[in-house]
């Protein structure tokens, strides 16, 4: 788990300039730096030392004759296998990184490489014989990488877009295209991210790009394949025990210190069973209904590990926001990057390395859209052709009470369903903004080339689709790796496995989510190593007491100050947004997310905007 920063092109005190960038996300790498220097192209790296804590694993590594340089973050679990093939082949191994597995890798397969790969990474290789990049990123998102074409055709890229900030060449604004789906999905979900001209390279995607020319392709390199093979419930139980069993022993492996985050909930409480850590990190609130370290505490016992509990109060919740939005590069307004960013400052204390549960709603059908409400349940007894027929005539319509209610029984996920935030509704959401920012291409314009692909697909197979593919890598994973990040803290997600998503992909509707609930196979292969109080408890997540403390003077007036500044006019509707906050404070309204999304972005936008 690291960082790396890179440029092509030529600038004065290029060593300088990459020195700056590498020293913009030193908390990534704290333990080691390095570069790499070559006509035309720079490379800076640091380093969190997980495997071969030695000199020999530093990054940028070079082959033997200097011909391939990769600067690589993340982890290749299946790097030993890698290395034993390649060893057959006649490289040889100087060191016990991963690193050189993916090195050596591309000498011999080139962009194959990454057919081969099993981990989260992001990485760039340098390849001088053909004077070109090749990049890519894990095929769920796990880890980032930004990058962003300069005026005279170079290449910069990273792992945060903070370095961008040091290059002398990049043009700092605002992308007005990000701020409208922003308030509904409460993460930046276009490509473009909010610094204009900057990208995400998209999970599952790789790049080339060729230096003389300055032409660069990105192509998908991976997809899932959601087609059900029919074995009894049961059967599928007890596989999915031992598929997960064998993600947590890959991703256990390490050269330090390994925990992990638990929750009350069954998937951070799955991975804790199967991996058996030392210690256990969990935060909480003290509001009823806003604490589940109780759970934590107990299961902690029951399998007689030590437990380490943090209770966040009001005040340090508010004094990290800055911080919080600087590290997130991006504006995010995910409750639960708060308590994360504390806890992964405790787990710091202890572990260099933890694992977590992300991911298993996604692809295992965890979340409460997935299932029907009993009312559309009821209706989906209806012919299918007449529930289609009613679902076309209201989808035709303007908006209307019970609109949404006749595509949900008509089983149009396409028109109802944008994955699992929803702030602003898009038919509210131009409102709010100020006119230069309205008419941009909202959440459902964004999803609709993501449903596409799974036409034909069932209800629950394109939800999961594109949750995985915007929700997943762009809220869940971003929060998770730039909050364990800030506090040099490397998250695993072993659900998150390539072996892992080949099981579940195949796992019938039925099984993930039926009249008993959702996320069943699951629940009863965790039911092997759990109690069953664990394995059935609904999903909670982090909740945040935000709603009550909103209705605090001291609050109250930490979000009016934002509110009011003379700059938030420039993007919104300063007034609505005050009118929103005093009917919150008054106790005549619960809009504590509508206040929150505005907020954090004004928050981001000061931070990197105007204080800098």
């Amino acid at each position: 788990m690291c960082g790396f920063v890179g440029f092509t092109g030529e600038v004065e005190n290029r060593e300088a300039v990459l020195t700056a960038m590498m020293e913009r996300i030193v908390h990534r790498g704290p333990d080691m730096g390095g570069m790499f220097l070559a006509d035309g192209v720079a490379l800076g790296f640091r380093r969190l030392s997980i495997l071969d804590l030695s000199d020999a694993g530093g990054q940028p590594m070079s082959n033997a004759d200097g011909t391939v340089v990769v600067a690589f973050n993340g982890e290749i679990y299946n790097f030993r296998e890698l290395r034993a093939e390649l060893e057959a082949k006649g490289y040889e191994f100087h060191c016990n990184a991963d690193t050189e597995s993916l090195l050596h890798g591309y000498e011999e397969w080139g962009e194959g490489i990454v057919d081969r790969l099993r981990g989260m990474y992001a990485f760039v290789v340098w390849d001088a014989k053909r004077q070109r990049l090749f990049g890519a990123r894990d095929i769920f998102g796990i880890k980032p990488f930004y990058y962003s074409r300069l005026a005279d055709g170079g290449l910069l890229f990273g792992s945060e877009i903070k370095s961008f900030l040091e290059h002398p060449r990049f043009e700092k604004a605002v992308n007005e295209r990000a701020l409208r789906p922003y308030l509904t999905l409460q993460y930046s979900a276009t490509e473009e991210t909010f610094f204009k001209g900057v990208y995400k390279l998209p999970a599952a995607h790789c790049f080339t790009y060729d230096s003389a020319t300055g032409q660069m392709e990105v192509r998908r390199y991976w997809d899932c394949d959601f087609s059900a093979v029919e074995k009894p419930f049961d059967v599928y139980a007890d596989e999915l025990d031992e598929v997960v069993h064998e993600s947590v022993q890959a991703h256990r492996i390490a050269d330090v210190k390994v925990g992990s985050f638990l929750s009350g909930g069954v998937d951070s409480s799955y991975i804790t069973a199967c991996l058996m850590p030392d210690n256990t990190f969990s935060v909480g609130f003290e509001y009823n209904k806003f604490n589940e370290t109780n759970y934590a505490a107990e299961l902690s016992e029951k399998l007689g590990v030590k437990n380490f509990r943090k209770m966040i109060q009001p005040e340090e919740f508010f004094e990290a926001l800055p911080t919080i939005q600087y590290h997130m590069d991006e504006p995010q307004s995910n409750l639960s990057s708060v308590p994360l960013y504390f806890l992964a400052q405790m787990a710091a204390e202890q572990v260099t390395v933890v694992l977590s549960g992300e991911g298993a709603d996604e692809i295992f059908g965890g979340y409460a859209w997935y299932e029907d409400t009993p009312a559309v349940a009821k209706a989906k007894r209806l012919p299918r052709w007449l529930r289609r027929a009613a679902g076309k005539v209201a989808g035709a319509l303007p908006y209307f009470k019970g609109q949404n209610f006749l595509l949900r029984m008509a089983e149009m996920p396409e028109r109802t369903f944008v994955g699992q935030a929803l702030v602003w509704p898009e038919r509210e959401v131009d409102s709010v903004l100020a006119p230069a920012f309205r008419g941009c291409d909202g959440a459902f314009e964004l999803a609709a080339p993501v449903y596409e692909r799974m036409r034909g697909a069932s209800e629950l197979t394109k939800k999961q689709y594109l949750d995985m593919n915007m929700w997943l890598p762009g809220d869940i994973l971003l929060k998770a790796d730039k909050m364990c990040m800030a506090h040099s803290l490397e998250l695993r997600v072993p659900f998150l496995d390539r072996r892992v998503m080949e099981f579940a992909e195949h796992i019938p509707d039925r099984y993930r989510v039926n009249a008993q609930g959702n996320k069943q196979v699951l629940r009863h292969a965790a039911n092997k190593v759990l109690p069953d109080e664990w394995a059935t408890r609904p999903k909670v997540g982090f909740p945040v007491p935000l709603v009550y403390w909103l209705r605090e003077e001291r609050w109250y007036d930490y979000v009016r100050a934002y509110f009011q500044a003379p700059w938030a006019a420039e993007f919104f509707d300063t007034e609505l947004l005050m009118r929103l906050l005093d009917e919150h404070y008054a106790g005549q309204a619960e809009n504590q997310r509508k206040i929150y999304t505005p907020l954090t972005f004004l928050i981001w936008y000061k931070r990197f905007f105007i204080d800098e």
